[in-house]
């Protein structure tokens, strides 16, 4: 049994305790894979269990072929009889066995996302409904989360509230929709990825003979990253191992960060109510990270009430200090990110591999990107396009490429029928092909189509003539970002992403924001001359024109958002726009939960750094075609600070001490905290407050200024300013050891010192 004896004692008894269930919380970095893999190769290796008896569930193919690499390097080729993969994967093997139990063949389709969008189309087509109403990312979404919940669609038709939800919605329809969309899928013998799941959970509910079947030939049950399964994942696992009771779940609940998606974090939570003899095993040493990035992740996460408790440590070095830049703007941010890559891989040698920048929106990549460039540093966006390369981004830019210049033959296709205008692509064709063929230039054939095209597209032609022409006013007579918005405005574009509240939808319209952002910025700059579109679309020609000799280098810095890095891990990371209303985001701040997410997915971002860590915020950034102010994150102020120190290599100059920040609408608390705190730290170390013996948390709905009060982790204080405007009542606290705090009092633990 050597390959166990690289085992700390946390994971040798993840791996050996086999009999019953168990669940082992695994901190960041802990080596939650090996624990599995060495789990199951015990079980064949040492007990002597048919492979063909172990379930084993991940989320991704990837860490499923890894996993099998692994075990298959212990105990030889009997892994391939593993059932292991994904619940997709897993589910669909299931079903095509059993599939007439359902009423479909064993070789049903199964539909991707752009197959389901398509049926969707289709029948609000067929129903006459507006389609800009009943999108097909909307009602796709929709009809996602019922199924992923385990509601049929006979359950949600006949349900008054589900209605009732649809009609405040203004989609009265919706209900008719998804039991269209079922009756059609099944129809075509086709199943989504959300019926692999929900089909499952049916197949079970009502053959109770195939389920026990299935629940006797998985005498071992395994769950990775436990965290992120929904009601349908849990429901089938915990069927399958009702009888065995032998299941074993892995995950983090300070890294459940999709519920967006359908995860619910209740089902780590609450685990032990549907499993009574629950052993519970705990992985708290990271073997990642420094000491002070762990100890930072552990002071943010300790404010979150919801969570298995654990004490994430680790026999790392020490470690540098987590460095806090402040940067003017957006821009100067993204030059900082540059500047200190550059520097680092110039004086410690580190590659440029060695380097992520992690966002909370993908529209934050533009500024990074072009600072990046500017320095000749490769980089790559991870679980996206580079900005200018997104479609929503590419069709703006067509329509502005078009305007300037009407025979542009590639702006025409994309636009034309962008929005839709009823403009088919066989009449697109003819009026290509009638410019060549007549040798006369594309404008000139739109202009006069009523000789190539007839009816309804040769009017909706003669429309666009028209649109093009308003838009050609507009260049001529606005700076950039004035004709720019004009044209995202008036063409439908901007109209057609807002309408569109999926997460999709969503980040599509603040990457339009964002291009629109990027030309005011241009506009604004002193340094340049011309202001209008014509010159900004040379200058973004001119950088985004590449050879595309990054296709052929594996060195590049990573740009991606927090949740596309879970689960990786990197020498040196950066987290941008730590600002309140981006991180946390201000569609997040509405309950305890939704903030507490937020939270949970700043301490994933934390935990991907293995020896340097840096924080960054704006004074000020441009959205919605503003220059906005802004202030840091409550987050900064969760991190103890004894982990943090302030840069002044790149960012702005820090300010003196008692000195605020350049822009008053930001606090000068960090400032005065901060150049407070590492002050303090050349004398000791600041350590936090021991409670009371008798500590109880006080009623603040009537908390006044000038009230003495007592705080779990920061002590004694003082109430100098309340702030009563709405439902988030705040208090300003100057703490005798930690300086002046402004505290949530929803959140705050405050005891009230009589």
């Amino acid at each position: 049994m050597d390959y166990l004896s690289s085992l700390n004692e946390p994971q040798y008894e993840g791996v050996v305790n086999t009999e019953g269930p168990a669940m082992i919380i695994a901190g960041a970095g802990s080596g939650k894979t090996r624990v599995l893999t060495y789990r199951i190769a015990y079980l064949i290796k040492e007990k002597g269990i048919d492979p063909f008896n172990i379930l084993s569930l991940t989320f991704t193919n990837k860490a499923a072929r890894e996993m099998r690499e692994r075990i298959e390097s212990v105990v030889g080729n009997d892994a391939r009889n593993l059932w292991m993969g994904t619940f997709h994967s897993v589910f669909a093997r299931m079903l095509r066995a059993e599939a007439d139990r359902l009423g479909y063949p064993s070789n049903f389709t199964i539909y991707d996302t752009e197959d389901s969008k398509s049926l969707i189309r289709a029948i609000v087509k067929d129903f006459g409904l507006d389609d800009k109403v009943y999108k097909p990312n909307v009602v796709l979404n929709r009809i996602s989360g019922a199924k992923n919940r385990l509601v049929s669609w006979q359950e949600y038709t006949t349900n008054p509230l589900y209605k009732a939800d649809d009609d405040t919605a203004m989609k009265p329809e919706m209900g008719r929709l998804y039991k269209t969309y079922c009756q059609r899928c099944f129809k075509a013998n086709a199943m989504d990825f959300d019926d692999l799941l929900f089909n499952t959970n049916v197949l079970f509910r009502d053959h109770v003979d195939v389920l026990n079947k299935y629940q006797h030939r998985f005498k071992y049950v395994m769950v990775d990253e436990f965290q992120d399964t929904n009601v349908s994942q849990y429901t089938i696992t915990k069927k399958l191992a009702s009888v065995s009771q032998n299941i074993a779940v892995v995950g983090d609940d300070a890294q459940s960060i999709y519920a967006f998606r359908g995860a619910n974090i209740e089902n780590i939570l609450n685990f032990e109510k549907d499993f009574p003899d629950l052993k519970i095993i705990k992985l708290e040493q990271n073997y990642r990270s420094s000491q002070n990035i762990v100890n930072a992740a552990n002071s943010v996460i300790d404010m979150n009430k919801s969570q298995l408790k654990k004490t994430v440590w680790t026999a790392n070095d020490e470690g540098s200090k987590i460095e806090l830049i402040k940067s003017v703007s957006d821009n100067e941010e993204g030059r900082f990110v540059s500047s200190a890559i550059f520097e680092q891989k110039a004086q410690k040698g580190y590659a440029s591999s060695d380097f992520a920048v992690l966002y909370r929106t993908n529209s934050q990549s533009r500024a990074i990107e072009e600072a990046l460039r500017k320095s000749g540093i490769h980089y790559k966006i991870y679980g996206g396009l580079s900005f200018y390369q997104r479609k929503e981004i590419k069709d703006l830019l067509a329509y502005l490429r078009f305007v300037i210049n009407t025979n542009d033959e590639q702006s025409f296709r994309r636009i034309v029928n962008l929005p839709k205008r009823g403009v088919g692509v066989a009449s697109v064709e003819k009026m290509i092909v009638a410019a060549f063929e007549h040798d006369i230039p594309l404008w000139e054939v739109l202009t006069n189509v009523e000789h190539f095209v007839s009816g309804r597209a040769a009017n909706a032609v003669k429309d666009f003539v028209t649109l093009i022409k308003s838009f050609k006013i507009s260049v001529e007579t606005k700076d950039a970002h004035e004709a720019a918005s004009h044209i995202a405005k008036n063409s439908g574009l901007i109209k057609e992403l807002y309408d569109d509240k999926t997460i999709e939808g969503l980040n599509r319209y603040e990457n339009v924001q964002e291009l629109l952002n990027a030309i005011k910025e241009y506009v604004d700059t002193p340094e340049v001359e011309e202001k209008g579109i014509g010159a900004f679309l040379q200058e973004v020609a001119l950088l985004t024109n590449q050879d595309n000799e990054n296709d052929q280098n594996t060195d590049f810095v990573t740009l991606m958002t927090i949740h596309s890095a879970k689960g990786l891990e990197f020498k040196n990371v950066f987290i941008v726009g730590l600002e309140e209303d981006l991180f946390p985001s201000q569609m997040m701040l509405s309950s305890r939960a939704d903030l507490e997410e937020e939270r949970r997915l700043f301490y994933v971002a934390i935990t991907r750094a293995k020896e340097n860590l840096y924080f960054s915020y704006a004074l000020s950034r441009y959205r919605y075609g503003r220059l906005l102010n802004c202030e840091p994150s409550r987050f900064i102020e969760e991190v103890d600070p004894s982990y943090l120190k302030v840069n002044t290599r790149y960012g702005s100059r820090e300010p003196k001490l008692g000195q605020s920040f350049e822009t008053p609408a930001v606090s000068s608390r960090y400032a005065r905290n901060l150049v407070q705190s590492r002050k303090a730290q050349t004398k000791k170390p600041l350590q936090y407050h021991k409670p009371s013996p008798d500590f109880k948390p006080s009623d603040t709905s009537e908390l006044q200024e000038g009230a003495k009060v007592e705080h779990p982790k920061f002590g004694f204080g003082k109430v100098a300013k309340m702030d009563t405007d709405g439902a988030n009542r705040k208090a300003k606290v100057i703490f005798e050891d930690f300086g002046e705090k402004t505290l949530l009092l929803t959140f705050a633990k405050l005891r009230i010192v009589e």
